[in-house]
C-alpha cells in the first residue's frame, strides 16, 4: 500500500531519497482506480489516484493492453467534473496514456466541446491533449478552431495552439503549413510567450526554404520583436543565417551582424548573452568584432548573480580557444573568480586563464589549482587537465612542474574518464617534450602500480613497449613490467607479456633477462598468457639473439598494425587452408558498416500503459483489407506485417513518394503512395520500375500502375516480389517512378490531350531482417522466459566491433532485429561498462521469440555481447544469431 500524505513540517523533508509514492504498487492503484467510477466524485481523491498512475508511468511501470483500456475508459467519466483542478490531472493523464484510434473516439466530443468552452483552461488544455492524441483525418475537422485559438486574445490559448502546431508539424505538415498568415499575426503579438512559440513555429515551417528564411530574420531584425524569449531566438536565427552565407565579412551580412551588435545593449540580460554568444560563435569573427562581445562578457564576470558568472565564464574559455589574445584583458577579472564560491565558475575561471597566461604565472596559477581539485566534480577536473595539457605545450620549459602535478594527481579518487584524461596528458607531454619522456615514464611506472583500471593498464604498457627501449635506461622499467604478470588480471598479465617482448626484441643487451622472464610466463593459468609466452619465445632465440628470418617476424609482431581488426578477424574466417598461406596484404583496411535497418518515418508516440503496438490494428486491418481487394495480390495468404512509411523522396520536391512494405509467408508487396505537388500537371499510367539486381532472392511476379494521379491527391502503385516462404530474405531495390506529364489549364482545370512520357528518380529501398518481425512485448519477461524453456534455446557469442558506447551498440542490435525492449531495459545507464537487454517479439509464421542480451566493453572501445534466444521453434532461434552474425 501507499504511503500516507504527510504533513509538510514533518522530518522527512529532510531525506533526500524520501517520495510520498514510495512503495507503491500498480495492482493496490488500479484496485484505488475505481473511485473513478463513483456516482458522487471526491476531486480530491481522484485526483490522488491519477497522479499516483502518473508516477508510475514515469518510473517506467508496464502495464497490459487491457489495463491500460480500463484506466483510459474510468478516466474519461471525470469529464463530468466541473472541479478545474480534476480536469488538469485529466487533461494530462489521457495524453499520457495516448490511446488507440478507436479509443480516441471517447474523449473527442468532449475535448471538442472544451475547445469552444467558456473556461481559457479548459480550452487551452483540450487543444493541447486533441492534437497530442488525433490523426490528420480530425485535425482537419477542428482545423478550424486551431486557427482562431493561434490568434485569441488569450496568451495561454494561442500559445496552446502554437506548441501544438510545433509538434504536429513533424507528423502532419500539410495542415500546419496553411496556418502561416495566423502565426504570421500571432508573432506581433504583445505577450511575450505567444511571441517566442510564434516565431519558433514560423522558422520550423519555413526551414526547409532558405530564402524564406533569410527574408524572415531580415523582416523581423528591424524591431518587431519585443519578447526578450523570442529575440533569442531570433538571435540564434541570424547566427544560423551568417554561417549559411558564403562569408561573414561580405556586405550582405553586415545587417545581420549590426543586429546581433545591437542586442549588446538589450535591456534583458538573456539577450545581451545570447548575443555576445552568438558574435564569439561566428565563423571568421575578427578581434575588432569580438571586442563588444568580450566587453559585455567582462562585466558579467562581476555580476552579482552566479548565473551570469558561470555564463561568461564558460564562453570566454571557449573564446580563449582560438583566440587567446582577445580575452587577455579580462584576465585581471578572471583571477578574482578564482575563490568563487561556486567551484563550477572557479574551475573555468582558472582554465581560461592558463589558456591565456604567460610563462611567469604558470607556478602561481598551479598552486591556486592544487587548492581546489578536491572539491569540485571529475568533468571539470578533466577541463583543467586538458588546459594543463596545453600550458605544457605552449612553455615546454615548465613541464618538470606540471609533469609532477599530473603524477600527484594522478594518484587521488577519481573515475576512469578523469584518470584516462591524466593518462593521455602524460602521453602526449612524453611524445611531444623529448625532456619529459624519462620522467613521465616514470610517473606511468608508478601509476599502474595502484591502476584499478585494466583498460589504462593495458594501453600504459602497450606505450612503455613503444618508448621504454628508446630510453637512456631501459632496464629500469623492466621490474615494474614484470610484476604486472603476478599482481594483475589475465588482461593485463597478456600485455605485460607483450610488452617484455618489444623490450628483449629491440634491446640487445636485455635479451638474456626477457628471455629467463617469458620462460616463467609458460607456467601461467591464464591460455593467452601462455599463448604469447610461447609465441615470443619461438621469436627470440635460446641465447637471445633474433633468429635470421626474425626481421618479418618482428615487424609483424612488434610493428604498428594498420588494419581494423574486424576486418583481419572477417578475413581469417573466410581463409580455407590450403597450400597457399594467407596474405595479410589482402585484409581490407576500411571498415564497412553494414545498415541495420530504414529510417522511420515520424509518427505517433507510442502508447504509455499499454507499451508500443506494432500499429494500430485499424491500420492493419485497412491495409489487408486494400491488398485482398487487388486480385494480382489475392491468393498470398494472410498478411503479416506492414511497416511504417518509408520516404523516398526529399521534402518539397516535385513529387512526394514513400512506400510501405507489406510483408507475406511467401511475399512482399510494395506499396508506393504518391503525390502530386505540382498543380499545372497530371500525372497518368504511374508505375515504378523496381530494379532487384541487389536482391537476388526476389523476384517480380505482379505490379499494378496507378492509372491517373491529380494535383494533391494522393494515390498507389504496387509491385509484387516473391521470395523463399518463411526465409528473411533481405536485399535493396532501386526505384524510378515513370509516368505521362500532360498539362493543366489553370483557368478550365482540364489536361491537354496528348501527353509525354518522364521519370523521376527515387532514393533505394532495403528489405532487412527487421521486416520480418512484428514487436510484441511481455507483460513478465522472466516468467514467459521460463515457460518457453530450453529446448529450442541457442547461444553464442559476438563481437560487435568499436562503439562509442554501450547504448550505441544495444540501439544498433535493437534495430537490427526489430524487436520490442522489454521491462525499459533499452535504457542504458551513462558510463555503464555492461549491459543487459530484454527483447521479445513475434517471427514470420507467428513463432514467438525471446531475446537475452549482455553487452560489455571488451578493449578501448570494442564491444562483446552474448547472445540468448529462446523460441517455438529451434530453427527460428538459429536464424536470429545468423542475422546477428551476418549484420
Amino acid at each position: 500500500m501507499a504511503q500516507p500524505f504527510l504533513k509538510k513540517d514533518d522530518d522527512h523533508d529532510d531525506e533526500a531519497d524520501y517520495s510520498p509514492f514510495l512503495g507503491i504498487e500498480k495492482g493496490a492503484v488500479l484496485q484505488e482506480a475505481r473511485v473513478f467510477n463513483d456516482h458522487q466524485l471526491d476531486p480530491r481523491r481522484c485526483s490522488q489516484v491519477i497522479t499516483k498512475l502518473l508516477y508510475l508511468l514515469n518510473q517506467g511501470e508496464t502495464f497490459t493492453k487491457v489495463e491500460a483500456t480500463e484506466v483510459f475508459f474510468a478516466v474519461t467519466k471525470l469529464f463530468q467534473s466541473r472541479d478545474l483542478g480534476l480536469r488538469r490531472m485529466v487533461y494530462v493523464i489521457i495524453k499520457e496514456l495516448s490511446p488507440s484510434a478507436d479509443e480516441v473516439i471517447i474523449v473527442t466530443s468532449s475535448l471538442m466541446k472544451d475547445m469552444t468552452s467558456k473556461t481559457d483552461m479548459y480550452r487551452a488544455n483540450a487543444i493541447r491533449v486533441l492534437c497530442r492524441i488525433t490523426d490528420g483525418t480530425l485535425l482537419t475537422q477542428i482545423e478550424r478552431y486551431l486557427k482562431q485559438a493561434i490568434v485569441d486574445k488569450n496568451p495561454v490559448v494561442a500559445s496552446a495552439a502554437l506548441v501544438s502546431g510545433i509538434h504536429l508539424l513533424q507528423t502532419n505538415p500539410e495542415i500546419v503549413k496553411r496556418w502561416s498568415n495566423e502565426v504570421q499575426e500571432a508573432v506581433q503579438s504583445r505577450a511575450a510567450l505567444v511571441q517566442f512559440h510564434a516565431l519558433a513555429l514560423l522558422h520550423q515551417i519555413r526551414q526547409n526554404d532558405r530564402l524564406a528564411v533569410n527574408k524572415l530574420v531580415s523582416s523581423l531584425t528591424k524591431g518587431s520583436v519585443r519578447s526578450p524569449l523570442a529575440q533569442c531566438l531570433l538571435i540564434r536565427y541570424t547566427s544560423q543565417v551568417i554561417r549559411e552565407s558564403a562569408s561573414n565579412t561580405q556586405t550582405g551580412d553586415r545587417p545581420f551582424y549590426d543586429f546581433l551588435e545591437g542586442c549588446l545593449r538589450h535591456k534583458a540580460e538573456m539577450v545581451i548573452f545570447e548575443a555576445a554568444r552568438a558574435i564569439t560563435e561566428l565563423n571568421g569573427v575578427t578581434s575588432r568584432e569580438l571586442t563588444p562581445a568580450i566587453t559585455v562578457l567582462q562585466l558579467f564576470l562581476s555580476s552579482t548573480k552566479p548565473v551570469l558568472r558561470f555564463a561568461a565564464v564558460r564562453t570566454l574559455n571557449k573564446v580563449a580557444m582560438t583566440h587567446p589574445i582577445a580575452v587577455t584583458n579580462c584576465n585581471i577579472d578572471m583571477e578574482s573568480l578564482i575563490s568563487d564560491q561556486n567551484r563550477s565558475i572557479a574551475t573555468l575561471a582558472i582554465t581560461t586563464l592558463l589558456k591565456t597566461g604567460n610563462e611567469f604565472s604558470v607556478d602561481r596559477l598551479m598552486k591556486q589549482i592544487t587548492t581546489f581539485m578536491s572539491d569540485i566534480a571529475d568533468e571539470f577536473k578533466i577541463v583543467v587537465i586538458e588546459a594543463i595539457r596545453s600550458l605544457c605545450l605552449k612553455f615546454p620549459l615548465k613541464h618538470r612542474s606540471l609533469m609532477n602535478f599530473l603524477s600527484n594527481i594522478i594518484r587521488e579518487e577519481g573515475g576512469f574518464e578523469y584518470k584516462k584524461a591524466i593518462v593521455d596528458s602524460i602521453v602526449i607531454l612524453i611524445r611531444d617534450i623529448p625532456e619529459a619522456k624519462e620522467s613521465g615514464l616514470l610517473h606511468l611506472c608508478e601509476f599502474i602500480e595502484d591502476c584499478e583500471f585494466t583498460y589504462l593498464s593495458t594501453q600504459i604498457l602497450h606505450f612503455l613497449g613503444i618508448e621504454g627501449p628508446k630510453t637512456s635506461d631501459p632496464s629500469k622499467y623492466i621490474r615494474y613490467i614484470y610484476n604486472r604478470v603476478h599482481l594483475e588480471n589475465a588482461t593485463v598479465r597478456a600485455g605485460a607479456v607483450s610488452t617484455l617482448a618489444k623490450f628483449g626484441a629491440m634491446v640487445d643487451s636485455l635479451k638474456p633477462r626477457i628471455f629467463v622472464l617469458l620462460r616463467r610466463c609458460l607456467f601461467d593459468t591464464d591460455d593467452e598468457v601462455r599463448d604469447r609466452a610461447t609465441l615470443y619465445l619461438n621469436t627470440l632465440g635460446a641465447d637471445g639473439a633474433v633468429v635470421e628470418t626474425g626481421e618479418d617476424v618482428k615487424e609483424f609482431l612488434f610493428g604498428s598494425l594498420d588494419i581494423p581488426l574486424v576486418n583481419l578477424e572477417r578475413s581469417l574466417k573466410n581463409y580455407e587452408p590450403s597450400e597457399e598461406s594467407f596474405d595479410i596484404n589482402s585484409v581490407p583496411k576500411e571498415v564497412k558498416i553494414q545498415p541495420l535497418a530504414e529510417k522511420k518515418a515520424p509518427g505517433k508516440k507510442p502508447t504509455g500503459l499499454g507499451g508500443p503496438p506494432p500499429g494500430p490494428p485499424s491500420t492493419i486491418d485497412a491495409y489487408e483489407k486494400l491488398l485482398l481487394s487487388i486480385p494480382e495480390f489475392a491468393n498470398f495468404g494472410k498478411l503479416f506485417k506492414s511497416s511504417a512509411p518509408v520516404e523516398l523522396t526529399e521534402a518539397e520536391t516535385e513529387y512526394a513518394v514513400n512506400v510501405v512494405k507489406h510483408i507475406f509467408d511467401g511475399h512482399v508487396v510494395f506499396q508506393y503512395n504518391c503525390t502530386n505537388t505540382i498543380p499545372e500537371q497530371l500525372l497518368e499510367n504511374v508505375t515504378v520500375i523496381v530494379d532487384a539486381s541487389e536482391a537476388e532472392e526476389f523476384a517480380e511476379v505482379a505490379s499494378k500502375p496507378l492509372r491517373s494521379l491529380p494535383y494533391d491527391s494522393p494515390g498507389q502503385t504496387f509491385v509484387a516480389f516473391e521470395k523463399p516462404e518463411g526465409v528473411p530474405a533481405v536485399g535493396k531495390f532501386s526505384n524510378m517512378l515513370r509516368f505521362i506529364v500532360k498539362e493543366v489549364d489553370p483557368s478550365t482545370g482540364e489536361a491537354e490531350d496528348d501527353g509525354v512520357e518522364d521519370e523521376y528518380q527515387l532514393e533505394e529501398l532495403e528489405v532487412v531482417a527487421a521486416d520480418y518481425m512484428l514487436k510484441v512485448g511481455v507483460s513478465n519477461f522472466r516468467n514467459a522466459w521460463e515457460s518457453m524453456g530450453p529446448d529450442c534455446e541457442r547461444v553464442d557469442e559476438y563481437g560487435l566491433g568499436p562503439r562509442e558506447n554501450l547504448a550505441e551498440a544495444v540501439n544498433a542490435v535493437i534495430n537490427l532485429l526489430g524487436m520490442q525492449p522489454c521491462e525499459g531495459t533499452e535504457v542504458v545507464p551513462s558510463n555503464s561498462r555492461s549491459h543487459t537487454c530484454l527483447l521479445s517479439g513475434v517471427y514470420i509464421g507467428n513463432v514467438k521469440v525471446l531475446v537475452r542480451l549482455q553487452f560489455g566493453i571488451d578493449g578501448p572501445k570494442d564491444v562483446a555481447m552474448k547472445l540468448a534466444v529462446r523460441s517455438e521453434d529451434e530453427a527460428v532461434s538459429d536464424v536470429i544469431h545468423e542475422i546477428v552474425a551476418s549484420g
